[in-house]
């Protein structure tokens, strides 16, 4: 909400990067198992990490979360240092309700 030069640096991306791509869900351009690819798996093998996969002996990092549940994206509300995003304020669709990494829970939401 600064001219350019004036901003703080950074962008808030992995907090509101799930209810940013169910836009392209809910919109019928982008089905669930294709997002999940694109966020996890192929991440993963890019990387050659193991993980991104739900496999018998995988790592159990999951993200559980509502795919309809409204949202109005507060900047101030995030868990980022910086709070700079161009989606603030927006009606979003997708919640994040529980984090696990290891099969341990790290975040649960209010």
């Amino acid at each position: 909400r600064l001219p350019f030069e004036e901003a703080a640096s950074g962008a808030v991306g992995l907090e509101t990067m799930l209810p940013v791509l169910m836009r392209l869900y809910h919109s019928g351009d982008l089905d669930l198992p294709t997002l999940f690819r694109a966020l996890s798996l192929n991440p993963a093998k890019r990387l050659g990490l193991d993980c991104g996969r739900l496999t018998k002996g995988a790592p159990a990092d999951l993200v559980l979360f509502d795919p309809d549940k409204p949202i109005v994206l507060d900047r101030f509300k995030l868990k980022s240092k910086s709070k700079n995003t161009p989606f603030d304020g927006a009606r979003l669709q997708g919640k994040v309700l529980e984090t696990f990494v290891s099969g341990t829970s790290v975040y649960r939401s209010t």
